[in-house]
């Protein structure tokens, strides 16, 4: 369990009583997408979440999740409220930043398809829209490292991951394309997890926050 501790880190606290929740916080941008349903998914994990719409509301939050909707709308969003840089420096400091579908799109270094800006936090290429009509809205089952079992992807007009760069792993795929990223505390997921009952990938997303987190407080010491 993560909680704030009294010497001011947030961190395992030995003693802590376990009221359901693991102290940690999670950013949702609130501009499109259902960003309810993932913050509903982390709140059946045991996490607090916050609606992310000003860089007043990053205060405090141990990650960030940038969910589906359309990545040029929610860019003039970022750039228009000071959030584009914010989110860059979040990342920066270590704190968690998870992409989905559009959100993957904002994260990726290269956009193609047409070519747009980005926050360029995850080395890879992304194709907006790019598997077409047969994936414009359906349901399918790919191979994760985090799942025995094939996990259940929800793909909503999903771009395509077409290059990774040194050091992002792979942690799932789909027809021979990576559909779920990392690398170090940045995630991306070209489906939408959020929309099944399947809660591997926010937890993984939750466990790579407890790690930086971790791993900040052992720094400071």
């Amino acid at each position: 369990m993560l909680r704030q501790c009294n010497d001011g880190h947030r961190a395992p606290c030995p003693g802590s009583a376990d009221d359901g929740e693991n102290g940690v916080k999670i950013g949702i941008l609130a501009v499109q997408g259902d960003f309810a349903a993932h913050a509903a998914m982390l709140a059946g994990l045991g996490a607090q979440t916050a609606e992310v719409r000003t860089v007043a509301d990053l205060e405090g939050c141990d990650g960030l999740i940038l969910p589906g909707g359309e990545s040029t709308t929610q860019l003039q969003f970022l750039q228009e409220e000071g959030l584009f840089q914010a989110v860059k420096k979040f990342a920066a400091e270590g704190r968690g930043v998870f992409g989905t579908c559009a959100g993957a799109i904002l994260l990726a270094t290269e956009v193609k398809n047409p070519a747009q800006a980005s926050l360029g936090l995850l080395d890879m290429s992304v194709l907006r829209n790019a598997y077409g009509r047969q994936l414009a809205s359906d349901v399918f089952f790919g191979s994760s490292k985090l799942t025995d079992s094939p996990m259940e992807m929800v793909f909503i007009r999903a771009p395509i991951i077409d290059r990774v760069g040194p050091g992002v792993e792979v942690l799932a795929e789909y027809l021979g394309k990576p559909v779920l990223v990392q690398k170090a505390n940045v995630m991306a997921a070209t489906f939408h997890p959020e929309l099944t009952e399947d809660t591997a990938v926010h937890r993984h997303f939750m466990n790579l926050i407890e790690a930086s987190l971790r791993q900040a407080v052992s720094a400071a010491r």
